[in-house]
């Protein structure tokens, strides 16, 4: 009898496991079949795409992505190839530049400096930096600019990111980036408002807190970080090298940029690599992920302690946190960001609490439009609720307030915008990409895309009605020039 009740239980525990892995690869082909826009128009089905059909439309030559579940790696998928000149193709092991991801996985180890007693949260950045020190002025005469507000990004510095440096160029310091003199180019580091009276997005804090790292600690950005993270953490595809070593170029996805063609070299050099400079995995994310997650929930202390996580994750100006960005609360609470090098776009997102998350990269600069598709996808199949297709009306508009519309925008001499009209839409055509875009009239006078969900809001003379120019996305205007 106990042998047959064993024999029931093991055949039970097999058949979970089978379904459990059939059931898996369904929601994986969900998810790749049913990529969706931005915006669909209310009264009608929502579009779905497939990853490959995307990936040609974006013409981005690969991506890797690897799903996050109850503190494991529940899955990995790849899709097309180290570049469009190579029949080499992605795998769960082929690097892509982080970018900004950076930022989030340095902050963490800078927190580990601030439970070790080598930084401190709430003290003036200066008293750490000797080689450099933030330039005093009237905006630090009443408020000092301090590692909290590096990391979430309410220091008042400037520079808000780097366009990174060609392999065959001269690469500065880090002391000449943060000075913006030769061979760095990008301009000075300093502060211009006053420090924690607003939110602005500051690679070139995060540049300042790499220094206060290095002259803490003695060692050099990337050793440090392999010691203090990259290795507790299981991260072997990852490394902040710039340049990148050698024996990890074969690994490499090269960067494309908008219109498919390779950058100069394959990549970009990051000297700022705190802000910028981590190659990685979306694996290697992912592990990262899950031991913030692990530590969060009390089940982990490898890099952190559970009250260090949870401060990181205090809500700041802009929904930041310590490094990451933050969504929802409670229950809820996620922590995520982006990257955007030269020919690379990134992503991850997790649930500090329910266990799921995701991390992907891709080697274009069009990345981010496909992985915005697949996060839509995501969220469909795991029932998140946070990217989802917005619905809205057709809103009909009289041909001759279209024509109007037609003309010439200026955003600055290098960087200019065609508009026509053609039946109930408007086309835009930048003239740096030649990619043309198509808006349709919404509500409150505001044109809408539907595949990214970006927004044209006209301006007029208050006198005549004559058309002045646009907001694109409620920020960058374009002056109207003929």
């Amino acid at each position: 009898m106990i042998r047959i009740a064993l024999l029931f239980v093991t055949t039970c525990l097999l058949l979970s496991c089978k379904n459990g892995k059939q059931q898996q690869q369904q929601r994986i082909h969900q998810v790749e079949k049913h990529l969706m826009p931005a915006i669909a128009f209310k009264g009608e089905s929502i579009p779905t795409y497939d990853i490959h059909e995307r990936m040609r439309h974006h013409e981005v030559p690969g991506i890797s992505m690897a799903f996050v579940d109850n503190g494991r790696i529940a899955w990995r998928r790849c899709y097309g190839y180290h570049s469009f000149d190579s029949l080499k193709k992605v795998t769960p092991q082929t690097m892509f530049q982080a970018a900004s991801i950076s930022k989030p996985v340095a902050a963490m180890a800078a927190l580990s400096l601030v439970e070790d007693s080598l930084l401190v949260l709430d003290g003036d950045v200066n008293d750490f930096l000797t080689s450099w020190k933030v330039p005093d002025n009237r905006y630090t005469d009443s408020a000092a600019v301090t590692l909290e507000r590096l990391m979430t990004h309410t220091a008042g510095l400037t520079v808000h990111g780097f366009p990174g440096y060609k392999r065959s160029d001269s690469l500065p310091s880090l002391v000449e980036v943060l000075k913006g003199t030769a061979p760095a180019n990008t301009r000075a580091v300093y502060p211009d408002t006053l420090p924690g009276s607003i939110w602005r997005y500051s690679g070139g804090g995060y540049t300042v807190m790499q220094l206060m790292m290095e002259e803490m600690t003695g060692a050099s950005f990337d050793a440090l970080m392999k010691e203090r993270l990259l290795n507790p953490l299981g991260m072997e595809q990852s490394t902040y090298s710039q340049p990148l070593p050698p024996r990890f170029h074969e690994q490499v996805a090269l960067a494309h940029d908008e219109q498919g063609k390779e950058i100069d070299g394959g990549w970009h050099i990051y000297p700022e690599q705190a802000a910028a400079g981590l190659w990685t995995t979306p694996s290697d994310l992912a592990r990262y992920m899950i031991d913030v997650q692990n530590t969060f929930q009390g089940k982990s202390n490898r890099i952190l302690s559970r009250s260090m996580t949870r401060k990181m994750f205090s809500a700041h100006k802009g929904d930041w946190g310590l490094g990451p960005a933050l969504r929802g609360e409670d229950d809820s609470l996620a922590f995520q960001h982006g990257g955007a090098n030269a020919g690379y776009r990134s992503l991850f997102f997790a649930f500090a609490q329910q266990g799921q998350g995701v991390a992907i990269m891709t080697n274009s600069d069009n990345g981010r439009d496909l992985i915005d598709e697949v996060m839509r996808s995501i969220d469909r199949v795991y029932g998140w609720g946070l990217f989802q297709t917005e619905k809205k009306a057709r809103v009909p508009m009289e041909p001759s307030k279209m024509k109007a519309l037609e003309g010439e925008y200026e955003l600055s001499p290098r960087m200019r915008a065609t508009i026509q009209a053609k039946k109930d839409r408007l086309v835009i055509t930048p003239s740096w990409n030649g990619q043309s875009m198509v808006f349709y009239p919404g509500a409150d006078s505001a044109f809408f895309d539907l595949e990214k969900g970006w927004t044209l809001r006209f301006d007029r003379s208050r006198d005549e009605g004559e058309v002045m120019g646009f907001a694109l996305n409620e920020a960058t205007y374009f002056t109207k020039v003929q």
